[in-house]
Order: structure tokens, then sequence, then C-alpha cells
């Protein structure tokens, strides 16, 4: 397809991404007008979070082999439908049995974008060029997660928390028809050699375990599943923290939480992707996990050094360079997940990526941070206690793959460009 149908394709990505993370942070700006609300404890806010990652981590599953099996764009409509209105009815909720039945369900719409939305666009855009693609993508991601945080808090602050969610169902729904009208790619279509096809792959219990027998894609998943408790649980009580340790309200707290995330991960994610792409091209060889490694590293430095700061004006600076050298990663390892497997099966590596990360990283983040700040009566001490080991883990976890990561990456290409028919 043309290269300028396939930079439409990644706007529109671009703006789902937006508000997945939009309807996703929300909550977290709000968090503390809800809490007063439902009069709830930090371990029940937290569940709110752990309600929605949960189910995601499942609900990738079914999405997953769907996206494999079926018409990718059509997944990815489906999806976002579903979570616009999962968002309205988070509004509605009068109780806290309500609130948490629609964060759940907006875990099953969110499911269904990531796994189809990333075989997409690996189908639109080549080896040499996708993680840059892939960070690009993850920019809406930032954005999102800055107006969720941002545009939650003031909306809350003024008209009330519940008008903050009523506010993103429409757009949800507008992105939901085009995606729907988006051209579906032919697999393969972006590999230099092999043969391009509608047909797909049988998905079953097998096609899960081979994919796991691949070591860089191990290393990777099990990186971002430490990972991904930082980043999940970080986020979720980013404008608590502020409230809490230099006496914020919700507007600025929501405000300055999305202004550091989105600025991090802006810079993290757009970085990371040109730095990989241009290493890979030097060296003719793949060079993505050597990115996430170092920002793993330096994250874990800089997040423990934000959350000693004694002052606001410390902590910003701090924090910032914490988030954009943890989304170092994102391009680079989006990347991965399509460069070492074949192209009939990228979705359910994306499935099995997820399903992992989450339910054994995230999905659990908010709470159990919400739990130990419980016991000892302290967000501060619960927050630099788990994230900064958790980081260097990732980094180690991650340094297994180096090895395996351009062999990894050739074997598929030879593999797809022998291929005549589904392998």
């Amino acid at each position: 397809m043309p290269r300028g149908y396939a930079r439409y394709v990644l706007a529109v990505m671009v703006g789902i991404n937006f508000l997945n993370y939009l309807d996703r942070y929300i909550l977290p700006a709000v968090a503390t007008k809800i809490q007063g609300e439902f009069h709830l404890t930090d371990s029940q806010v937290g569940l709110l979070g752990s309600a929605f990652l949960l189910v995601y981590a499942v609900a990738t599953i079914p999405f997953g082999i769907w996206a494999d099996r079926g018409v990718r764009k059509t997944v990815v409509a489906v999806g976002v439908t579903i979570w616009s209105l999962a968002t309205l009815f988070t509004g509605l909720a009068r109780n806290y049995v309500q609130l948490f039945a629609a964060r759940a369900v907006l875990g099953i719409g969110e499911a269904s974008y990531y796994p189809a939305g990333t075989a997409l666009l690996g189908d639109y855009f080549r080896k040499e060029g996708r993680a840059r693609a892939m960070s690009i993508w993850a920019a809406g991601t930032a954005v999102g997660i800055a107006v969720g945080f941002a545009g939650g808090g003031i909306v809350a602050s003024r008209l009330g928390w519940r008008t903050a969610f009523y506010m993103t169902a429409v757009p949800g729904l507008v992105f939901a028809v085009l995606a729907f009208g988006l051209r579906e790619p032919l697999r393969g279509a972006a590999e230099a050699r092999g043969p391009q096809t509608s047909a797909t792959a049988p998905i079953t219990w097998r096609t899960f375990a081979r994919l796991l027998e691949i070591p860089t894609l191990r290393a990777t998943i099990a990186a971002e599943t430490a990972l991904f408790f930082v980043l999940g649980g970080a986020a979720f009580w980013l404008p608590t923290y502020l409230r809490r340790r230099f006496g914020l309200g919700t507007g600025a707290a929501g405000t300055l939480a999305g202004g550091v995330l989105v600025v991090g991960l802006l810079a993290g994610s757009l970085l990371g992707g040109t730095i990989a792409d241009r290493l890979t091209r030097r060296r003719g060889a793949a060079s993505n996990l050597p990115v996430g490694i170092a920002g793993f590293l330096a994250g874990a430095v800089f997040v423990a050094l934000a959350l000693v700061m004694p002052s606001l004006g410390l902590f910003l600076p701090m924090f910032l360079l914490g988030a954009a050298s943890l989304y170092l990663y994102n391009g680079p390892y989006t990347a991965i997940k399509q460069n070492v497997v074949l192209p009939t099966v990228r979705a359910t590596a994306v499935t099995i990526a997820l399903l992992i990360e989450h339910l054994l990283g995230d999905s659990y983040a908010p709470w159990a941070i919400g739990r130990v700040s419980d016991a000892l009566q302290s967000l501060q001490l619960a927050l630099l206690i788990l994230l900064p080991p958790l980081l260097v883990l990732a980094a180690v976890l991650a340094s297994f793959g180096l090895w395996h990561e351009d062999r990894d990456g050739r074997a598929m290409e030879a593999r797809w460009a022998g291929s005549t028919a589904i392998p």
C-alpha cells in the first residue's frame, strides 16, 4: 500500500491509543474524589485499577487469537466501542460494586486493541523503521495519560468526577468508526522476502508454547513483567502521592502528574525508537534490547532519587528523568515482538506477552502498593521499597536475550522467506 496510507493508519492508531490511555488514567486523577465519596481505603482504590488490569490480561487471549484468525481492523474497532461504553458507565456508577464492574469491562474492550493493533502496524512498516513507527504509536499513550491526569483532575475539581468520564465516550465511538474503515493489509506485506497472504494460521496451545521457545521473546516478556509493575503502580498512585507529599489539590496534582509523565513518555519513547533503529542500521544487527536495559538501570536511580527529594522542585526533574529513561524501551520492545515472530502469529505473540506481563506484573500493582502503604502508613516508603529494585530486576531479565535478538530475527526472516503457504 502507498506510504501515505500507512501514515494515515498510524495516525488513526495513535488517536485510538490516546483514547485508550485517556480512559484508563482518568481514574487515578480523580481517585481522591471517588475515595471520599465512597469512603474507600487505599487498598480498595487500588483494587479498582487492578480490576481493569486483571481482566485486561485475561481478555487478551480470545481477542489475540481472533486477531490472528480474523480481520484485525474489526477487532480494534469492536474493542474501542466496548471500552468507550464502559467509560460512560463508570461515570454512572452509584456504588463501589458498579464502579468495580465498569472498570472490569473497560479491560475487556482495551484488551482487543493492542494485540490486533500491533500486528496491523507490523504489516504496514518494514523492520528497519518499525521501532520508530511503534514509538510514534506510543506517543498517543503519552498524550492520553497527560490529558487523563490533567484533564480529569481539572474537570473533576470543577464539574465533578463523573463528568470527566462522560466527556471521553463520544470521541471513542468516532474512532471506532474510523477503525472499521481501515484497509486490512496482507500478512507479511512489510517483510523483505516471503509470501503476502490473507490466510491465517490455526492457533492452538502448541502455538503459544512454540512462541515461548523463542529466547528473545521470553527475555522481553520477563523484563516487561517487572517493568509493568513499576509503570502501572507509579502511574496509578502518582497524583495521590503528590497530594499527600506536597499538599497539592486534585487539579494541580493531576496536571503535574500528567505533565511529567507525558514529557517523559514522549521523550523516552521517541528517543528509544530512533536510537534502536539507527543502531540496527549501523551495526547491521538488531539492537533493541540494549536500549531498554540502559533505560531500566537509569530509571531505577532517578526514581529512587525522586522519592527521597524533600521538595516538589527537586522531585519533578528527577522523576521526569526517570520516566524518560523507563520509556526508552517502548518502541524497541514492541518492535521485537514483530521482528522475531512470523507475521501469521504476531497478535498471538503480543497476547502471550500481555497476559503474562499484566497478570504477573501490573494487574495487582495498584492494590499491592496500596496494601503496603496501609501497612507502613507511608505511600512514599511503599513506592521506594518496591519500585527501584524491580527496575534493576527488569534490566537483568532483559540481558538474557542479548545474545539471541539478532539470531532470532534472522531465523524468522529465513523461515518466512522459505514459506509458500501458512507456516
